[in-house]
């Protein structure tokens, strides 16, 4: 979808819309349709096809717009932020629960340091200081263990 920026994809839209005003309750009133279900029902079997049919163009090229992710975990970008600083006991609190973030090879602490707490779609949780993911929690604020890499 591209958004209309412009005054005049602005103004085709409106214009889509005024359309959509004037000819639809002309037509319901002229079929005698008075309930939400009967409209409903001429807007998918009658309405949208005549529409389509008389309005639609084809595409300039064949195949899709859609191009594959290919920045960071989506998962990070689609869940819930929050920031929080982290207490001297190198804990954050969240929601009633203390997410204790692991000593790492970066830094010895994160006392006093913003950090951004993210909840995914299943209760799970992590802890992130810019872009370095600091710790894994579940839903319940149990840390979770790293599983270390096969040397091969």
């Amino acid at each position: 979808m591209i958004p209309a920026y412009s005054p005049e994809a602005r103004g085709r839209s409106e214009r889509m819309f005024r359309t959509h005003q004037g000819r639809l309750p002309k037509e319901l009133a002229a079929n005698s349709i008075i309930t939400m279900e009967a409209a409903n029902r001429y807007l998918k079997k009658i309405y949208m096809p005549a529409y389509n049919k008389e309005f639609r163009h084809e595409a300039l090229e064949k195949g899709s717009a859609f191009v594959p992710w290919i920045g960071a975990h989506i998962e990070d970008t689609l869940c819930e932020h929050h920031e929080r600083t982290v207490s001297p006991d190198n804990c954050v609190s969240f929601e009633g629960r203390t997410l204790q973030i692991p000593p790492d090879e970066y830094r010895c602490h994160y006392v006093r340091v913003k950090v951004r707490v993210h909840r995914y779609i299943d209760g799970s949780m992590s802890i992130f200081h810019g872009p370095r993911k600091l710790a894994d929690y579940d839903e319940n604020g149990k840390l979770k263990t790293k599983k270390k890499a096969k040397v091969a």
